[in-house]
């Protein structure tokens, strides 16, 4: 099971290409396609979890210059190195899913395309809904968060000393935030996103009692 995400720039005119900083951010990330230029001030890569594609998506919309596609389908074997190359249905249900994201006025730029047409829009409610929580976060809120570790405990007086606030300011802005929230519901998102790949056919052997 793959995902293709198509990430492209609302507003490159104006503040010009962001892609090569945006690519920074996914230059640790596990793809099986990595992410790259795909024409323009667009991105693209694939990546076989759906908890990376819900991580790449929520990293995008956090910069709020992004129009982010999810398409849950197959890419053709073997594999590219380049994403122009690549080819598969997971393509075209990125590109559609792009598309819409690009026609969502003031709601957050997030769409998702899939086999499963019902399930791919649960799971674009519900990566919309975080992608709210993420868009509205204020500099100050992420300079804590980017600290956190999701499950870690005891985090909260360490980045207090680091940041040199209070730990109240800190337990503050993590609960302003919804920070925990957040976390709590990506695997929800990410389950959708799987269940968005429709049925899967099962081999005449595992049918048999």
């Amino acid at each position: 099971m793959l995902f293709v995400v198509t990430i492209n720039q609302r507003d490159s005119r104006e503040v010009g290409d962001l892609v090569p900083e945006l690519l920074r951010e996914f230059r640790f990330l596990d793809a099986v396609v990595p992410f790259q230029r795909s024409v323009g001030d667009e991105l693209q890569g694939v990546v076989d979890s759906a908890v990376a594609a819900v991580d790449v998506a929520l990293k995008a919309i956090r910069f709020r210059r992004w129009h982010v596609g999810i398409g849950v389908g197959e890419v053709h074997t073997p594999l590219p190195e380049r994403i122009v190359d690549a080819e598969g249905y997971g393509l075209v249900y990125s590109r559609r899913a792009v598309n819409r994201a690009q026609k969502t006025g003031e709601r957050i730029p997030l769409a998702v395309e899939g086999p499963d047409s019902e399930i791919a829009a649960e799971a674009e409610a519900v990566l919309r809904l975080l992608g709210q929580i993420v868009y509205t976060r204020t500099e100050a809120e992420w300079n804590v968060l980017d600290l956190l570790t999701p499950g870690a405990r005891g985090q909260q007086k360490f980045i207090a000393q680091e940041l040199g606030i209070t730990t109240q300011a800190v337990s503050k802005a993590v609960i302003r935030s919804h920070w925990v929230e957040e976390w709590a519901t990506r695997p929800a998102a990410a389950r959708l996103l799987d269940l968005a790949y429709g049925p899967v056919a099962l081999p005449p052997a595992a049918l048999a009692y």
